[in-house]
């Protein structure tokens, strides 16, 4: 993929972060361009990236040929000026041929070389009109992404802030820390237009009190947020390193959802109702049992639409902000629960998110805090007990059906088989959602399809994209 872009050297630097934040041993950067073009700039903004706070002093290798340095993960870098090597058979003596499958190598004057590395990625950097920009291309897998997070993080104010990746989940969305002398911020990628709904649903949050992120910039139309970090004590790794908080941070889960469910619903999100929901479901039956080696799973959703009519629409909806789990919360102590990822925001029965925290598909959660947390939020909503309870099996077997199949089709189609060793925990919740008795007709329904064993999972495994 290519891309252009006019750039000051503003703009090049930060062209230069963006990539060292991504960059792993083995990858190179070919950078073309004729003497004084900002080759060297760019590289030395790359390599003090990569180094942050040992950052070195990055000299031009023109009379060295060759510089090399380390960045605190243990990756080697190399940079290389080959405007002085007479023969391409001098490369072996500086080493060059040896680091390219190790090191990230970033060379200048690249037609000096006899081969081109394969994969290499490619910044040329020719003059411009004005003598203070320059032109540069990039070729690149996600060129233009990268491209466009570099401008929309210069434009923004953070052009010269480091930038370090943090970990995603199972959509297109990508996330980075930027860091500089301003404090830091969270750049969130969004391809596929989920941006809007996100800024519009941090506006209703954080103007209801809660602990959603201030957005600091956007670009909507690019599918670009600059939003304010929280920090990275996710619930999740906060009970990782404390299990013994377990029961007060999940008491605190659920009084803020009891909170959040006595707010009018805004008029924005759409309804998760119970056709919506059969339908979702649609994904287990379309994915799971053939990759299984099974038939069936078509009845289960006019099954999930019927009990839905029976069990769960004598109370009005609440917001739910749908994909709420320990991944998704940060914990700042006495200060409001950190929200992140609710674009997806719906409005439906209460029990959703609560069983979405409570039936993580990526942690345990001891069945007793489950059983405890599900009595508090009774108790503050006032809801029936016994109806109440029932919503909460159908929508935790809707659930986790549905993540079954989601959890297949990123494997099949998107070669993610990470999520695979879930699928025994959440075929557990279902199992145990399914043993109400007012859910005995999707029991029955289920009866049938086999239980991702080590056996099934293997199988799905197999078949995984490449």
């Amino acid at each position: 993929m290519t891309t252009r872009l006019p750039a000051d050297e503003t703009l090049t630097a930060a062209l230069a972060r963006m990539l060292a934040a991504t960059l792993r041993p083995g990858q190179t950067i070919l950078l073309d361009g004729p003497v004084g073009a900002g080759k060297t700039h760019f590289a030395r903004a790359f390599i003090r990236a990569r180094q942050g706070d040992a950052a070195e002093d990055v000299p031009s290798p023109t009379f060295t040929l060759v510089q090399t340095y380390d960045d605190p993960m243990g990756t080697e870098i190399w940079h290389a000026d080959l405007y002085r090597l007479s023969d391409p058979s001098e490369l072996a003596e500086l080493g060059l041929d040896e680091a390219l499958a190790d090191a990230i190598c970033l060379i200048e004057w690249p037609d000096r070389l006899d081969r081109l590395p394969d994969g290499a990625i490619t910044v040329a950097i020719a003059a411009h009109a004005d003598p203070d920009v320059r032109e540069i291309t990039l070729i690149a897998p996600d060129a233009a992404r990268i491209a466009a997070r570099a401008a929309f993080a210069a434009g923004a104010g953070w052009g010269g802030a480091r930038v370090l990746p943090l970990a995603g989940d199972a959509s297109a969305r990508r996330y980075f820390r930027l860091t500089g002398a301003g404090g830091s911020a969270v750049l969130m990628d969004d391809p596929t237009g989920a941006c809007a709904p996100f800024a519009r649903m941090t506006e209703w949050l954080r103007g209801h009190g809660f602990g959603a992120p201030e957005i600091l910039a956007q670009d909507q139309d690019a599918g670009l947020l600059l939003v304010q970090d929280l920090g990275d004590d996710l619930v999740a790794r906060v009970l990782e390193r404390d299990p013994g908080m377990a029961p007060g941070v999940y008491d605190r889960i659920t009084d803020f959802l009891a909170e959040l469910h006595r707010c009018p619903v805004p008029d924005f999100v759409a309804p998760l109702d119970g056709p919506t929901l059969a339908d979702q479901v649609g994904l287990f039956a379309d994915w799971y049992p053939q990759a299984a080696g099974a038939a069936g799973g078509q009845e289960i959703a006019p099954v999930i639409a019927r009990l839905h009519a029976d069990l769960a629409t004598d109370v009005p909806p609440v917001l739910s902000l749908r994909d709420f789990h320990a991944e998704n919360l940060i914990w700042r102590g006495e200060a409001p629960l950190g929200l992140i990822d609710y674009q997806d925001a719906v409005a439906c029965h209460p029990a959703y998110d609560l069983v979405s925290a409570l039936q993580d598909a990526r942690r345990d959660v001891d069945p007793a805090i489950e059983t405890a947390c599900v009595t508090r939020y009774l108790a503050a909503s006032g809801l029936d007990a016994d109806r109440f309870r029932a919503a909460y099996a159908l929508l935790g077997a809707q659930r986790n059906l549905r993540i079954l199949g989601i959890f297949t089709r990123l494997c099949l189609r998107d070669g993610k088989a990470r999520y695979l060793d879930f699928m025994p925990r959440v075929w557990g919740y279902v199992q145990r959602n399914l043993a109400h008795p007012a859910l005995a007709p999707l029991a029955d329904a289920v009866a049938a399809l086999p239980a991702p064993d080590a056996a099934v999972i293997e199988r799905i495994r197999a078949r995984c994209a490449r």
